[in-house]
C-alpha cells in the first residue's frame, strides 16, 4: 500500500485505519516534513515513511522502490496555498501526474485518487445535489487544478494503464484536523463566525472515519475501476444547522459557549469577498479568508447514491458524534478552542 499526504487530515486517519488491518504487510506513506515521519513511524512498524515532495520525482522513486503491484491512495494536494495559485498546480497537477507516472511504472493494482467538490462550483438552488453526472463549473483556481487532475488519473484509466477511482469529497471534519478547522471551532464557541445570509444554503459534509471507509471501499470494490464517487455524509446540513451542532458539541464536552448568535453578515459581503477573491487570483495571489467567505453563501450539496450502490458505502458517524470526536482531539492536544 501507498499512501501520498500521508501527514495531512485524511492521510494521518487514512494511515491509522490500515494499521488497524492485519492484512496490510507494508505501508509506504509520503511526508512532506521530517517531523511528520516520527508521528507516523510510531504508530505501527509496517508503516514506512518517505520524506520529500509530491513534486521531486526522486521522493516520488523512493517512495515506490520495491513495493510491486501495491494500491495507490494518492491525498496529497494543497488547498489553500501559502500565497500563490502556482502551487496549487505545481502539486494538485503536477504532483499528481508524477505519482500516475511511477504508479503505471510498478504496475500498481490499483489507484484511488482523492479528488473535490470545488470541480463542481455551487449548486444552482439551495435544493440542488451532485451526481456524478453534473456538469463542471470549476471553481477558481483550485477548482480548476482539481479538475485537471482528474483528467489525467481519468485518461490513464481509458488508455489501459491503470485500474483508476476518484472520490470526490466535500468539506471534512474529524480528528488530525488542520489549524484553520480548529479555529473554526474556536470561532463558534465565541460567536464569531459569520452567518451568511438566512443560513439555508446547505453543505455535504464528511467526517473523516465516514471518508476513510469510502477511500478503502473504493480500493477494493470490483465496479469502481473508470469510476468517479461523491463520498459524503448521508444528507447535507443548512449551514445555520452545522453551527448550532458545534455549539452543542463544544457544549457536550464540557465547554462553556457564548451566548451571542453567530455574526450576522449580509450575503452581498460574501458576494464582494468572491470578486476581490477573483481579482487577487488573476494576479496570481491567494487570499484564504476572502476565498473562505466568498463560498460561505453557496449550497455545495451531493448525492451518495452511486457510492451507496457502487461501493457498499454507508456513512455510520453523525454530525454531531463527529463534531464532539473533533472536539475531544483538540482538548486532547491541549489546543485552545
Amino acid at each position: 500500500m501507498v499512501v501520498t499526504g500521508a501527514a495531512g487530515w485524511l492521510g494521518q486517519n487514512l494511515v491509522r485505519a490500515l494499521a488497524l488491518q492485519p492484512s496490510r504487510s507494508r505501508i509506504r506513506a509520503l511526508v512532506h516534513e521530517p517531523g511528520d515521519a516520527a508521528l507516523l513511524e510510531v504508530v505501527d512498524p509496517r508503516i514506512e515513511v518517505v520524506v520529500g515532495d509530491v513534486r521531486d520525482p526522486a521522493a516520488i522513486d523512493e517512495l515506490f522502490a520495491g513495493v510491486g503491484a501495491a494500491s495507490v491512495l494518492h491525498a496529497a494536494a494543497v488547498i489553500h496555498p501559502t500565497r500563490f495559485v502556482r502551487e496549487l498546480f505545481d502539486v494538485n497537477v503536477g504532483g499528481t501526474q508524477l505519482v500516475l507516472d511511477r504508479a503505471r511504472r510498478v504496475g500498481a493494482s490499483r489507484f484511488v485518487h482523492v479528488s473535490s467538490n470545488s470541480p463542481f462550483g455551487a449548486n444552482p438552488t439551495s435544493e440542488d445535489r451532485f451526481d456524478e453526472d453534473s456538469p463542471l463549473n470549476p471553481y477558481m483556481a483550485y477548482g480548476r487544478s482539481k479538475l485537471e487532475a482528474e483528467q489525467l488519473v481519468q485518461r490513464t484509466y481509458e488508455r489501459g494503464h491503470l485500474a483508476t477511482v476518484i472520490v470526490r469529497p466535500p468539506w471534512f471534519y474529524g480528528p488530525y484536523q488542520p489549524a484553520r478547522q480548529t479555529q473554526f471551532l474556536a470561532a463558534i464557541r465565541r460567536g464569531r463566525f459569520p452567518l451568511i445570509g438566512p443560513g439555508t444554503q446547505r453543505r455535504s459534509m464528511v467526517y473523516t472515519e465516514n471518508l476513510v471507509q469510502g477511500v478503502l471501499r473504493a480500493e477494493v470494490a470490483d465496479a469502481a475501476p473508470g469510476r468517479a464517487y461523491w463520498i459524503a455524509d448521508a444528507e447535507p446540513y443548512a449551514l445555520r444547522d452545522v453551527l448550532r451542532t458545534v455549539r452543542d458539541a463544544l457544549e457536550a464536552e464540557g465547554l462553556s459557549v457564548a451566548k451571542r448568535r453567530p455574526l450576522p453578515v449580509p450575503r452581498a459581503a460574501a458576494v464582494v469577498a468572491e470578486k476581490l477573491d477573483a481579482a487577487a487570483q488573476a494576479t496570481g495571489r491567494y487570499v484564504q479568508v476572502l476565498h473562505v467567505l466568498g463560498e460561505l453563501k453557496d449550497t455545495i450539496a451531493c448525492d451518495i447514491s452511486r457510492a451507496r450502490k457502487e461501493l457498499g458505502y454507508e456513512p455510520t458517524v453523525s454530525l454531531l458524534e463527529g463534531m464532539r470526536a473533533s472536539v475531544r482531539w483538540c482538548l486532547a492536544r491541549g489546543d485552545q478552542l
